[in-house]
């Protein structure tokens, strides 16, 4: 199973940015959906941001549509989210996530992002992020 691991959660200010990272221990091709999810206390897990690999074609949850931005390295194995005009609801752990999916089944959807979520993807031990207001 491949390894995920975050890192570059911290504590802002409403209004600050933070950018976070993910790195995959092998090579995340298009056979893979990669993402982010969030999770507060005591809250369900909530889908953030999907993609298929190596696509333009991007599916922001609509909490943080035009705020956050996801891009990849993919020569280093890395996706990067970055966080704009944070929010204090916007704090919460933040996790990475991959899962493989068939071609014919788009990874930027409704179903894609809710996948995200399950413990069916591989993901990493999060990483957080706190906005003060």
């Amino acid at each position: 199973q491949v390894r995920l691991v975050e890192s570059g959660g911290g504590s802002v200010q409403a209004g600050g940015s933070l950018k976070l990272s993910c790195t995959a221990s092998e090579l995340l091709d298009d056979r893979y959906c990669l993402g982010w999810f969030r999770q507060r206390p005591r809250e369900a897990r909530e889908g953030v941001v999907v993609l298929r690999s190596g696509s333009s074609q991007i599916l922001y949850a609509d909490p943080v549509k035009g705020r956050f931005t996801l891009f990849q390295d993919i020569p280093k194995n890395t996706m990067y989210l970055q966080l704009n005009s944070l929010k204090p609801e916007d704090s919460a752990m933040y996790y990475c996530a991959a899962f493989s999916r068939e071609y014919d089944r788009p990874c930027a959807s409704d179903d894609g992002i809710r996948q995200l979520s399950t413990d069916f993807p591989s993901r990493g031990q999060g990483t957080q992020v706190t906005v003060s207001s």
